[in-house]
């Protein structure tokens, strides 16, 4: 196996693990619930809420990091802390304890995500890039929309604990056998420690937004702790930006927001991952509240969209070397909003797995391969090498913040049942699914271009496929 291949799937180990973990703790927290009984459900509710706003406040700060001081080195730095946390999450006596150690799992997650892209992306050149950043990005994509099945043989085989034991043993494989594979690299222009400053004002920025569209269902979106978190989140954003702007060596190079590959490839990302992770709660909302599935059952149920978004990832990023980002991505997000369709006219109250949740799930589970990595690579794939963790944390930064209001969205949509009819509601949120999935095809339909340096698609990265014009 080639060099970059290896350093491929080493780092594709680690996403998984630290994606994972995004969304398979949701199908253990009734779970969670009933054994520390006595614990109010809106203080444990911090052990999915403290992850989530913990791992993307931090995913700016963990890219200057790793492009300062070293991506392998942060990256194994990353993978140690994540198996202690995961270990400690395992072992938690108290709720205090498992929400402790969940923040601190997603720290040292957000040390991986960014230094892991940028231990990949020097391995190929940039007219290859894309069938692998196809097979990283998917991975992460996977890992989210296999933790409810996952998650849920997990806890009703063995325990809620496995969920978080059985990221120890693979994380110490993959720091094993990723230590003498990955290479060092930098950026060599930095010195120092990075702005501190502005880490501290990024962090505040991007975790007071993603605290208030996590926890604005569980408050009220008119609690005052909610709207003083957005006006913390708008102050401090022009003041992050403004500090960035000033620096030599800003967290942030804004000069990345003035490149249009990147600046559309990751609205087009964010777009997206609002309508896939709505997909992702929706689906399993549906499953157990309305066909009264199990929580095994929905688990298993939603397989199929992930093994077919897994089957087809790899493909479409070698079409993307052939073709250009666009001619798979705008297809993509077609083929995804179809199986949204086919939801909306399909469903029924009579569980018809085979006839109806199945072929959407196929429509879907190929526009996400072809979509989620692809978009991905779009933004990342001409990033200079200098910039490699700062542009993949941006991206990663702008998908977790689009899956928190996905989420977020869905919730409300469905919150609307009691008013609506459960049919309606579950409609309504499908068909706004649909419209992200094709807002963001429209987009790069429109508005994206490869920069005018770029080297031209690899012609020989799909044999016998004639060429056509790129992006």
């Amino acid at each position: 196996m080639a060099r970059g291949w290896k350093v491929l799937m080493v780092t594709s180990v680690a996403v998984y693990l630290v994606s994972l973990d995004v969304t398979v703790v949701n199908i253990a927290f009734p779970t969670i619930l009933e054994e520390f009984e006595g614990t109010s459900r809106t203080f444990l509710s911090w052990s999915l809420s403290g992850y989530n706003i913990g791992f993307a406040a931090a995913l700016l700060t963990a890219g200057r990091l790793a492009d300062r001081f070293g991506r392998k080195r942060i990256f194994l730095i990353g993978l140690t802390g994540f198996s202690v946390a995961s270990m400690l999450c395992g072992i938690a006596p108290t709720p205090g304890t498992l929400i402790a150690a969940r923040v601190l799992q997603a720290l040292a997650g957000a040390l991986v995500m960014p230094s892991s892209l940028a231990l990949v992306l020097p391995e190929f050149p940039p007219n290859r890039r894309s069938a692998a950043i196809g097979v990283w990005g998917a991975v992460g994509g996977i890992a989210a929309a296999t933790g409810p099945s996952l998650g849920s043989v997990l806890v009703e085989n063995i325990s809620w604990r496995a969920v978080f034991f059985i990221n120890v043993p693979l994380c110490i494989a993959t720091w094993i056998f990723g230590r003498p594979i990955l290479q060092e690299s930098r950026d060599e222009n930095a010195r120092g420690m990075p702005d501190v400053l502005g880490s501290f004002l990024g962090i505040g920025a991007v975790g007071m937004l993603t605290l208030a569209i996590v926890q604005g269902d569980d408050w009220g979106y008119d609690d005052s702790r909610v709207i003083a978190a957005l006006v913390l989140a708008a102050a401090l954003l022009p003041l992050f930006l403004l500090r960035c702007h000033r620096r030599t060596d800003p967290i942030l190079d804004l000069g990345l927001l003035k490149e249009r590959y990147f600046t559309v490839a990751n609205l087009a990302a964010f777009l997206f991952s609002l309508g896939f992770f709505a997909m992702l709660f929706t689906n399993v909302q549906y499953l157990v509240g309305v066909w009264q599935y199990s929580t095994l059952g929905a688990g298993l149920a939603m397989t199929p969209g992930p093994l077919f978004a897994a089957m087809t990832s790899a493909p479409a990023g070698r079409l993307a070397d052939r073709y250009g980002h666009r001619v798979v991505i705008v297809p993509g997000t077609a083929i995804f909003a179809i199986g949204m369709v086919l939801l909306v006219v399909g469903m029924g109250p009579e569980p018809q797995y085979w006839t109806r949740l199945f072929p959407a799930s196929v429509f879907t589970g190929v526009g996400v391969g072809f979509t989620i990595s692809t978009v991905g690579s779009a933004a990342n794939a001409f990033l200079p090498p200098a910039r490699f963790a700062m542009g993949s944390a941006f991206n990663a930064t702008v998908r977790q913040i689009g899956a928190a209001l996905g989420f977020a969205t869905a919730v409300a949509i469905l919150g609307t049942a009691d008013r609506v009819g459960p049919a309606a509601a579950f409609d309504r949120a499908w068909g706004m699914m649909a419209a992200c999935s094709l807002s963001a095809g429209l987009l790069m339909l429109v508005a994206y271009r490869r920069p005018l340096a770029a080297p031209q698609p690899d012609v020989s990265a799909a044999p016998g496929i004639p060429a056509v014009a790129a992006d």
